[in-house]
C-alpha cells in the first residue's frame, strides 16, 4: 500500500504551502513559468480605509510594479464604482480592473432595469462573489486581488461601511479601518496605535485631519516598502483620496491634497 506522505505545509495549516509543495502554486506566487521562460505581472500596493467624524477616507498610493520594477507611477487603485461605492484594489490590475469594470455595468444595470439601486449587503456579496470565481487565478498566483470595499445604503440613512476580503472572496467588516497590499504592515500599526493610544483615533478627526493622516500613512508605507509609491511634488504625483459620506462618494483634488501635505524638508 502506498504511503502518503504529509507535508510540511499541511502541518502548519498553510493552504499555500502545501500547493507550492506540490507544484500546484506558481513560484512565489508572483509569476507563471511559460515555454520562453518567465512572465512578471503587474502588482499595485498599497491602499487604506478608515473612519472619520463624519464618515470614511479611502486612499491609496499609485505605483505599478512588475518584480522589481516600477512600470507605472500614476495607476488609479481607488475606484469609484458608483456614487455610494468606492474599491480600493491591491493585487494584480488587470483582474481589478476588469472586476470593476463588472461591478460598475452591473449596478448601473440593475438600477436602471428595476428603478432602484443596489442594495449595501448585495453589492458586499457581488464582490465576494467575483473574488471566488477568480478562485483558479487565485491558486495559481498570477491574479489575486485584495480589495477593500467602501460604501454607503442609498436605499437607508446609514453611516458609510468598510469591508475587507481575503483572496477567496471571505467578506469581513472593518470596524475602524482596513488597509491592504504589501505596505499595510506599516500603515495598519501607526493606525493601531493611533486608535489606542494616541487619545486622539482617527474616528473622531475632523475631514481635513483625516485625509491629512491619510497621506503620512501612505508616506509610511512607502519608506518600508518599495512597492508603494510615495509622495513626489517634482514630478507632482500624489496618492488618490476620496472621501464616503452619507451623501455619496466625493474625490478630493490635487489642490486640496498639496495645501495638506506636510511642508517638504
Amino acid at each position: 500500500m502506498e504511503t502518503i506522505g504529509v507535508s510540511p505545509g499541511a502541518q502548519s495549516g498553510d493552504f499555500f504551502a502545501v500547493l507550492r509543495s506540490r507544484n500546484l502554486l506558481f513560484p512565489e506566487g508572483k509569476q507563471t513559468v511559460t515555454g520562453s521562460g518567465s512572465l512578471l505581472l503587474p502588482e499595485s500596493t498599497t491602499v487604506l480605509g478608515f473612519h472619520y467624524r463624519d464618515g470614511v477616507i479611502v486612499a491609496g498610493d499609485r505605483r505599478a510594479t512588475m518584480g522589481h520594477t516600477v512600470i507605472h507611477d500614476r495607476a488609479d487603485k481607488v475606484i469609484e464604482i458608483d456614487r455610494f461605492t468606492v474599491m480600493a484594489i491591491a493585487g494584480a490590475p488587470a483582474t481589478a480592473y476588469e472586476i470593476a469594470r463588472v461591478l460598475q455595468h452591473s449596478f448601473e444595470y440593475y438600477r436602471r432595469s428595476q428603478l432602484q439601486p443596489l442594495s449595501l449587503d448585495a453589492k458586499v456579496r457581488m464582490v465576494g462573489k467575483l473574488l471566488k470565481e477568480n478562485l483558479a487565478m487565485t491558486l495559481q498566483g498570477v491574479g489575486v486581488v485584495i480589495p477593500v470595499l467602501t460604501l454607503v445604503d442609498p436605499l437607508g440613512s446609514g453611516s458609510p461601511k468598510i469591508f475587507f476580503y481575503d483572496a477567496l472572496g471571505a467578506q469581513f467588516e472593518a470596524v475602524d479601518f482596513a488597509v491592504s497590499g504589501s505596505g499595510s504592515p506599516a500603515a495598519r500599526s501607526v493606525l493601531q496605535y493611533l486608535n489606542r493610544w494616541s487619545g486622539s483615533p482617527p474616528a473622531e478627526r475632523t475631514e481635513e485631519d483625516a485625509i491629512a493622516l491619510a497621506l503620512q500613512l501612505l508616506d509610511v508605507a512607502a519608506e518600508s516598502d518599495t512597492a508603494t509609491g510615495g509622495i513626489d511634488r517634482r514630478t507632482k504625483i500624489y496618492p488618490q483620496v476620496k472621501v464616503v459620506r452619507k451623501t455619496g462618494v466625493r474625490s478630493i483634488s490635487e489642490e486640496q491634497l498639496i495645501r495638506l501635505l506636510p511642508a517638504a524638508p
